[in-house]
């Protein structure tokens, strides 16, 4: 590549736009010629991304489509001859620099106003754990200075800048749950079981309502997945596992959240716009691989993958947000056949393209930093959330040098202004002033509650009734028991407050019901009288007891799982205590996903699917229970979206395939009038549980199996550690075991110091993490520090025969409080940066010192939670 310093320094370089030559002064600049010489530098530093212009623009799919086998689509809305004259004039005006910036988004956390006014900026997001002032819990009023001060950046026109109003998009999947006080709905999966496509545009109405009140204008939402496989940890994401009932309710989410098109609705200062995704088959990947690969055919990715997506965009649906998986090997957001020639092409999608979480990163010969076949292939947004700076630096300089067409350019900048201009953003006062903005009584207002109320009735699955338990008389004395009865985390599941939904507390909930909230009025309402416990002791023995239990929240691939079952089995002793006693149990099994149940489904006499029923758990009150006349208030009316596994490997488990043969199929369900007796059910799960808890490795002071707990000098390799106590030769490193929170839950390890000595957890067979690294998951130790290194102190991965990589942690241990626990992570990106591969490792843990030190190991494992951060250098 030859040197562009010389020519891309100049205040009078000239830039080809279109059919015009124009000029760049460089007031116009972001930065002026500083930002130039950086862009030059990381350009240099990069220059193997660019390429020759012939071979970018020259998009050769591994896997080519037929567009002509895919339906014919019509977009919704009629060309405005005065909107593409307006684009016209505004792209004849904006310099390189300001296109560059529109067709970036950035992430809150990692961009300020002044920077998105500098880089012209087109959109920012907030990630799943990112807010104003760092602050998850910040109040809404915080959520709309935030946007005020990004809009007034944006439409900052000194300097000769065009002043294009940006965007902002958030993950509002489930209500704007990302705002302490909104209305959480059910998530889709129980949307999926309700089948009411009147009542998911009603919610859908009310989260765009909910969203305009902290001045955003965008959510990620909705998504069209078709889960075919529940070990993927996205899988309550979708309405159903049948294409024909996403499309049923696709349409309703796009006209509630954007207002139907033709009316004077659509687009107004009540609505948002809307992104549907993830284009596509992100739910039919491999093994459910989140960011996996579909290996499918081209006829399923249309008639399965593709279902939801047809009526979205005959509804208008303004964006497309591309998936981070793969088809056939393929990253989706560099298929050019799919994006280009189908979505926008054969389907006419007249909106833009947006990228998943760095996902152009992932593409065969691109970085997070630079990714040129992305927009080739057309993409007309990067989310870029903290790889936005480089990403503009390298994207400005691959158009001038024609690895971009500036007519690619132009049109992924024309489709993004066209959507802001649709949603009359360039007229549009601050955030603030707007129509609905600061009005935060409408956040959690009585109307969505009463919305999201019915949702969850409508939700609810009833799997069995012996002797039609249900509903129960409230003039009785009702023992409510289960982890998850008075926890609105657990009910509410994840991408709510926080990414994976933990670390919230009730006092993050306010206006919310939990379930135990909800039943406990009920029952007092109806003349009787309930008590709450964590197990099946109780102060009067109850008449009936209900016992709420399942997943723990969780987000993405943290909830990747390899079997069908719970990790946890506390809940069974439980029911088994209260049958022992004649008390007869209703089981509330809150999931994100149908699982392996069989036990539970022996012990109960009834047994509800409850899903994730969001903030108000006084909807599963409304069905468990008769009105005080006797007389029944609703019923059972949730079908099941998703098939029933038999055993904890029945998957994958679709309706329509070969062998079908489910516990209970799809579209199952009882009334409280039907016959509900289920006989005994097999309890053996078919497969190992052993896999129950990946990305645990060592627990309550035990490796969790596969995996094994070994100790080593340079003399002595891969002692085991099977008992304890525990000794390498001299004493050079022991183990012990000790009390932390149960007898002998955690080890202590001494090192004697004198020569290298490590610690490690091994596996027979090497673990991919290359998609956990990709996001902010930590390798996390519980553990006190007793005595910290005098000297240093590695913790390193391997990844195989003569690979591993380190990570200085003697400082970090040294800044903790001896003697106290803590929890401790390292981010996994530290280790792929220091030359781990990520996709073959054999020992996530290795703690090696030379130096004495004695450390109590309680648990390790990946996460997101520790208060305690080592940097990666």
């Amino acid at each position: 590549m030859r040197n562009p310093t010389a020519a891309a320094a100049r205040p009078d370089h000239a830039l080809r736009d279109g059919d015009a030559v124009r000029q760049t002064p460089a007031a116009q600049r972001p930065a002026g010629r500083l930002l130039h010489t950086i862009m030059l530098a990381a350009l240099l530093a990069g220059q193997g991304h660019c390429g020759a212009a012939s071979a970018q623009s020259a998009i050769i799919d591994q896997n080519p489509v037929h567009p002509t086998i895919w339906p014919q689509g019509k977009w919704p809305l009629a060309t405005d001859a005065a909107m593409e004259q307006r684009i016209a004039d505004l792209l004849k005006r904006m310099t390189v620099e300001e296109k560059v910036g529109q067709i970036i988004q950035a992430d809150i956390e990692s961009i300020t106003p002044e920077e998105a006014r500098r880089f012209n900026i087109g959109s920012i997001l907030n990630g799943g754990n990112s807010a104003p002032n760092d602050d998850e819990f910040a109040p809404p009023a915080a959520w709309l200075k935030l946007a005020d001060e990004f809009w007034s950046a944006s439409v900052d026109k000194t300097d000769g800048r065009t002043g294009i109003p940006i965007i902002w998009g958030t993950d509002a999947v489930h209500g704007h749950a990302n705002v302490v006080g909104a209305t959480i709905f059910p998530h889709n999966i129980g949307l999926g079981a309700g089948r009411n496509p009147d009542l998911v545009r009603k919610i859908s109405a009310a989260t765009a309502i909910e969203v305009r009140t902290t001045g955003m204008e965008w959510t990620f939402a909705p998504t069209l997945t078709v889960p075919q496989d529940d070990r993927w940890g996205r899988s309550y994401e979708g309405f159903s596992e049948d294409p024909a009932e996403v499309a049923a309710l696709s349409a309703a989410v796009v006209e509630g959240v954007q207002g139907k098109v033709g009316t004077r609705e659509f687009l107004d200062e009540r609505h948002v716009m809307t992104s549907a995704k993830h284009y596509l088959a992100d739910g039919g990947t491999d093994g459910g691989r989140d960011q996996g690969d579909a290996l499918t055919s081209e006829e399923a990715l249309r008639d399965v993958h593709g279902a939801g997506y047809y009526p979205a965009i005959n509804a208008g649906a303004q964006s497309v947000m591309i998936s981070f998986s793969s088809w056939r090997g393929e990253k989706l957001t560099g298929h050019r056949g799919l994006m280009t020639d189908v979505l926008k092409g054969r389907l006419d999608f007249q909106g833009f393209a947006v990228s998943d979480w760095n996902a152009h990163g992932q593409i065969a010969g691109c970085t997070n930093e630079s990714c040129p076949r992305a927009v080739n292939a057309g993409l007309d947004m990067y989310m870029a959330p903290d790889s936005w700076k480089p990403l503009w630096l390298s994207t400005l300089a691959q158009v001038r040098s024609g690895v971009i067409p500036m007519s690619r350019l132009n049109d992924a900048v024309a489709r993004i202004l066209r959507v802001k201009m649709r949603m009359r953003l360039f007229e549009a006062p601050a955030p603030s002033r707007r129509a609905l903005g600061g009005k935060f009584e409408l956040l959690g207002s009585p109307e969505h509650r009463a919305l999201a109320r019915q949702a969850v009735r409508e939700s609810l699955v009833l799997l069995k009734n012996q002797r039609q338990l249900l509903p129960l008389k409230p003039k009785a004395h009702i023992l409510v028991t289960g982890e998850g009865a008075d926890d609105l985390a657990q009910q509410s599941g994840g991408w709510t407050l926080t990414w994976q939904g933990t670390g919230v507390e009730r006092k993050h909930f306010p206006g919310a019901t939990s379930i135990w909230e909800g039943i406990e009025a009920a029952v007092k309402a109806g003349g009787g009288s309930a008590e709450r416990s964590r197990d099946a002791r109780y102060r009067a023995k109850p008449d009936a007891a209900i016992v709420v239990f399942g997943e723990q929240p969780y987000a993405e691939f943290q909830g990747d799982t390899k079997v069908l079952a719970l990790p946890h089995s506390e809940h069974l002793e439980t029911m088994r205590a209260l049958k022992a006693q004649g008390i007869p149990v209703v089981a509330v099994f809150l999931s994100g996903r149908p699982l392996w149940q069989n036990r539970e489904l022996n012990l109960a006499d009834a047994y509800v699917a409850a899903w994730l029923p969001g903030s108000e758990g006084g909807g599963i009150a409304d069905m468990l229970f008769r009105r005080p006349d006797g007389s029944v208030a609703y019923d059972f009316r949730g079908r099941l979206s998703r098939s029933w596994p038999r055993t904890a490997g029945q998957t994958p488990l679709n309706f329509g395939q070969a062998n079908y043969d489910p516990l209970f199929p799809l579209r199952f369900g009882l009334t409280v009038q039907d016959k509900g007796d289920l006989a005994t059910l097999p309890e053996d799960p078919g497969v190992s549980l052993a896999d129950l808890t990946p990305g645990v490795y060592l627990d309550k002071g035990a490796p969790i199996q596969p995996w094994s707990l070994v100790a080593s000098t340079d003399k002595e390799q891969l002692l085991r550690i099977t008992t304890t106590p525990a000794a390498t030769r001299d004493n050079l490193l022991t183990v012990r075991a000790t009390d932390y929170k149960a007898q002998e839950d955690s080890r202590i390890v001494t090192w004697k110091g004198g020569e290298p000595t490590t610690l490690e957890i091994v596996g027979l067979n090497p673990v991919d993490l290359s998609r956990e690294s990709n996001g902010d998951i930590m390798l996390q130790i519980t553990a006190r520090i007793d005595a910290a290194p005098g000297g240093d102190a590695t913790l390193s991965m391997r990844c195989g025969e003569g690979c591993s990589a380190s990570v200085p942690v003697g400082d970090a241990l040294r800044k903790v409080q001896p003697g106290e626990w803590t929890t401790i992570g390292v981010m996994l990106k530290c280790f792929e940066q220091a030359g781990a591969n990520m996709k073959a490792i054999t020992a996530p843990f290795v703690l090696t010192s030379a130096s004495p030190m004695q450390v109590t190991l309680n648990k390790i494992e990946l996460n997101i939670t520790a208060p305690t951060r080592v940097p990666c250098k």
